[in-house]
């Protein structure tokens, strides 16, 4: 359980990456807030991407150490 926590929110702290870096219309399709030629860059979304890495690190980090 701990290991799929780590692995989601290593793909959320990615995607949140992404969000900061790239312009909406160079993300990839399938993401919300792609918007072909904008060029602004969706900070709101990354910023919640994330929080819930954060929130799913600190989830991992509680189960791992509350089973020792």
């Amino acid at each position: 359980m701990k290991t799929i926590l780590i692995v989601v929110a290593l793909l959320f702290a990615a995607i949140a990456a992404a969000y900061f870096v790239l312009p909406g219309g160079s993300l990839p399709s399938f993401f919300p807030g792609f918007e072909p030629g904008s060029a602004r860059v969706h900070v709101k979304h990354g910023i919640v991407a994330l929080a819930v890495a954060i929130v799913l690190f600190g989830i991992a980090w509680f189960l791992a150490r509350s089973r020792q």
